[in-house]
């Protein structure tokens, strides 16, 4: 406050300084764009396990029904050889080797486990980052797929000699004779294989995804 030549006062008012925004403002610029592009990052991320898990339950769908061809061929193989007499006739069924009797009971077992295993495979697409339903499909996938492969390994010898035979074990080819019966029962191993191969994806895809979750 200062005195002029006339004795008044003259008040002179000073204004505080205002607080400097423009480092906020410049913070928050590089700060944005960071948030952004995670945000972003996290997208695809998420997208890509909920279109592992979709692709898991199509891969599980094909090899249900590969499981069933093979079960239902080999379940229905049956040949009767039109030569026969009275009291002797040539008839050919899957039942009367053990292999294949093995066989139908696996594959059966793989396609009803295959089945039930649809609602895991939809709890995985519904919550993509969900990693128990995944690691118990993969254990389980991995049994059935032993079991699958060692059905279907089995019965392909058992064909093998079938169409080919073995002299030194004495096994005679009867391809020639039971030729129906031969082509549905190699129809049925191809099937097997084709579903073992599918479950062998499904554990490759389910322990990629699970690896992904880390």
């Amino acid at each position: 406050m200062n005195s002029d030549n006339s004795g008044e006062a003259t008040k002179i008012t000073i204004q505080e300084p205002k607080a400097d925004t423009k480092g906020k403002d410049i913070a928050g610029a590089l700060i944005a764009p960071v948030i952004v592009a995670a945000k972003a990052a996290q997208r695809p991320r998420k997208g890509w396990k909920k279109g592992a898990a979709i692709f898991d339950l199509v891969l599980r769908l094909s090899a249900i029904v590969a499981g069933f061809a093979a079960t239902s061929l080999m379940a229905t193989t049956d040949q009767i050889l039109p030569f026969f007499t009275q009291f002797f006739q040539f008839h050919a069924q899957y039942n009367d080797l053990p292999t294949f009797l093995f066989f139908v009971i696996a594959n059966a077992i793989t396609s009803g486990y295959l089945v039930l295993s649809l609602p895991f495979s939809i709890v995985c697409i519904v919550r993509p980052r969900a990693a128990g339903p995944r690691l118990l499909l993969i254990i389980l996938d991995s049994v059935m797929m032993g079991l699958t492969t060692s059905a279907a390994s089995a019965s392909a010898a058992i064909v093998y000699l079938a169409h080919n035979g073995n002299s030194i074990s004495n096994w005679n080819a009867f391809c020639q004779q039971f030729n129906n019966f031969c082509q549905q029962v190699s129809s049925a191993v191809v099937a097997s294989f084709l579903a073992a191969a599918l479950l062998l994806s499904l554990v490759v895809l389910s322990a990629i995804a699970l690896r992904k979750m880390k």
